[in-house]
């Protein structure tokens, strides 16, 4: 099993022991996200890569195009991201965000890479900016169904997290039903997001099992079928 979305810097804890617990489960590899310490985890770990790019909550800050054009050199960085437009938190003035995501989607662009979409309370502006981009899209931690006919349409994969899980997220459940077999991703976005049956506890990389379960319920397949599905998902998406 694949999680395709951790933060393994944001669980206060040694990741050798994390990565450790997520073998155990099962979960054989895990694409981790951020800059340059997600480039040093996943050097340092078997079955580690890493997802680079500036989230749009950062988007204020200064940043160097260039530095992460190097860091998307080493061979186990797989994909730009998480990248978009978050307009729930206002961390970031939208106009900043925009020029960051823009710069970002040109970089995937030129280095052939696919792109890990963050989008919340901005889907309107996000598929406007991703209109330009040709290349291969993730929605990450899919909470908006109304997206899905666009996803769809375009070819994009789509990745759940825990609150797929969630008693009050039927809507979600229905969309996973709707999501081509081969365009599925499951993910746990942690520390976020513990799925229902470890809700509570702070969320990790053997926990995807849980969304992967809900997910093959949801959808009236079998967990092993669904898991190796989602494994070559993950495969031809990532270059993995």
């Amino acid at each position: 099993m694949i999680d395709t979305h951790a933060h393994l810097d944001a669980l206060g804890e040694d990741p050798a022991a994390v990565v450790a617990r997520a073998r155990a489960a099962g979960v054989s590899r895990i694409l981790t996200i951020g800059t340059d310490q997600a480039v040093a985890l996943a050097a340092a770990h078997e079955g580690v890569y890493a997802v680079v790019g500036i989230h749009p909550h950062d988007a204020g800050d200064p940043y160097d195009v260039d530095l992460l054009r190097g860091l998307l050199a080493h061979p186990k960085a797989v994909a730009v991201g998480e990248i978009g437009l978050d307009y729930f938190r206002e961390y970031a003035p939208h106009d900043a965000q925009a020029e960051l995501f823009d710069a970002q989607l040109e970089l995937a662009s030129d280095l052939g890479k696919p792109v890990v979409i963050h989008t919340r309370a901005a889907d309107t502006d996000t598929l406007a900016h991703l209109e330009r981009f040709d290349g291969t899209v993730v929605l990450h931690c899919f909470s908006s169904p109304h997206l899905l006919p666009t996803a769809l349409e375009r070819g994009w994969y789509v990745s759940f997290a825990g609150n797929v899980t969630y008693r009050n997220a039927s809507d979600l459940r229905v969309a996973a039903t709707q999501v081509p077999a081969d365009r599925l991703l499951a993910e746990t976005d942690c520390p976020y997001l513990a799925p229902q049956p470890v809700r509570g506890r702070k969320n990790e990389p053997a926990f995807v099992v849980h969304t992967l379960a809900q997910l093959a319920e949801t959808r009236g397949e079998t967990v092993a079928g669904l898991r190796e599905q989602i494994e070559r998902n993950a495969s031809a998406c990532f270059g993995l």
